[in-house]
Order: C-alpha cells, then structure tokens, then sequence
C-alpha cells in the first residue's frame, strides 16, 4: 500500500500535468514538452497521462502525439462553473470592455498565489497580444490582473508575497520587485494598474480588480493590445472604463445575483 506521502505526490503531479495541458489547449502538449515543464521523468510522464486518458480526463492524438484536456474535463468544469457564477456574472463586463475599446478583454481569479485567465474576448483593432488566453496561469504581480489584486490586499499579505517572490529565472520577461512595488504604488493612487509590456516588449495592459462579499479582491478585469493604444492620453478614459465595469460586477456579487 502507498504510504499518504507518495500519495499526495501522485495528486501532485496529476495537477502539474492537468494544468500544463490545459495551458496547451489549443496546440496540444507533446510529452517532451510535459517532462521539461514538470521536471517528471519521461516513463512517469507517460504513464500519469495514460492513467488520465483512460480515465477520460485527457485524449491521446496519435496521428500528432499530442495531449488533449478529455471530455471528463468539460463534464467536471461544467459541474463546477455552478459554485462559481462570476463568468456568467463578469462576461457581459468584458463583452463591453472589448466593444468599447477595441482591445482584447479579459476575465481572471486568483487561485492562491497565481491568477488564471477565465475568459477572453477579442476586440475590433487588428492588432492584438497575444499574451494572455483562458487557462494562462501568472505569479501575482506578473500581468496586469495579479498586479491589480496584489494592489489591493492587506500590505502584510502583499509584504509576505514580494518576500518570496522568486523573478531570477527571466520566464516572465523584464520582472523586478521594484518594478512591481511602483506599479502597485502608481494604482493604490489611480485604482487602476497600468503594465507597460513587461512579459512581452511592446504588448501592454491594464486591470481593475474585482471584489467579492468579504471585499477581498479575487478578480481582475483586464485589456491588452499594442503599446501605441495605449498612450497616456488614453490611459484615463481606458481606466474608467475599466473600473466602471470592474464595480459592476462587484456590485453585482455583493447583490448576491447570479
């Protein structure tokens, strides 16, 4: 019998695994992708998604080898969209932001130390970034949604988090915690993040943060797109925007509607 410790670190590579191929969605993950990305040897990898396949969590392409999110996946996710209504709450919010700014919008949740992009919708100008998709996992206080939420948690929280927030690898482009700190210092004055292309050169960002009842600040609303729509000048109208869609959906939480 497994002990409770090799168990849990089953469960553990089941997530790690689960979460890299939904960020694969649309491509499809290849196992020598999966073993680089979870530090898991090659027969461990292989057999995890086997088990997951025949479980019907994942599917198997074998004309590309590729790994798929199965059709337990959408029947668990459907189940679970129930307990959290805020897409269906939040999605005309970001239907608006994209018509009415031409950009990209965005719906995210924090989930512990990370945000996950939820929702996306594409605005009108041809030119877009492509940084951010559902299923598209950061570090709070990498992109425009985390650094909107880290702006409004408790400063003890927010101190504990920038403690040991670990930027030396470069995975998230020109990251540094003086970087994060001024931008958050910026907002907490204009209740608004403004992310001037730090993950990738010239796709910039903007958010607000959504709340829930406990006025805890969960979500994040978010556009993104070119840096040349993205000038001073415009940075106000975009941040009431944004803030007036993001206090919607607050209010609308707060409201108990569903």
């Amino acid at each position: 019998m497994e002990s409770p410790s090799s168990g849990t670190q089953v469960v553990q590579r089941i997530g790690m695994l689960l979460r890299e191929v939904t960020a694969a969605r649309e491509t499809g993950a290849r196992l020598s992708d999966l073993v680089a990305t979870t530090g898991l040897t090659k027969p461990t990898t292989h057999r995890l998604l086997s088990s997951l396949a025949a479980e019907g969590l994942l599917d198997h392409d074998d004309e590309s080898g590729r790994w798929f999110l199965g059709p337990e996946m959408y029947v668990m996710g459907s189940a679970s969209a129930s307990r959290f209504p805020i897409e269906e709450l939040a999605h005309p919010s970001v239907l608006r932001l994209a018509a009415a700014t031409g950009e990209s919008a965005f719906l995210s949740m924090r989930r512990g130390s990370e945000t996950i992009c939820l929702l996306r919708e594409e605005g009108s100008f041809p030119l877009r970034s492509f940084v951010l998709m559902e299923g598209t996992r950061f570090p709070l206080g990498i992109g425009s949604a985390g650094l909107a939420i880290l702006a409004h948690l408790d400063e003890a929280e927010r101190e504990e988090y920038l403690a040991r927030l670990d930027l030396s690898d470069g995975r998230y482009g020109q990251q540094s915690i003086g970087a994060i700190r001024q931008t958050i210092a910026e907002a907490q004055l204009q209740a608004y993040i403004v992310n001037p292309g730090r993950i990738v050169e010239g796709s910039w960002g903007m958010a607000a943060a959504i709340f829930d009842r406990g006025n805890r600040p969960m979500w994040a609303l978010t556009i993104t797109g070119v840096e040349a729509r993205f000038r001073p000048e415009r940075q106000k109208e975009l941040g009431r925007l944004l803030l007036l869609e993001a206090h919607r959906v607050s209010r609308r939480l707060a409201s108990g509607a569903d």
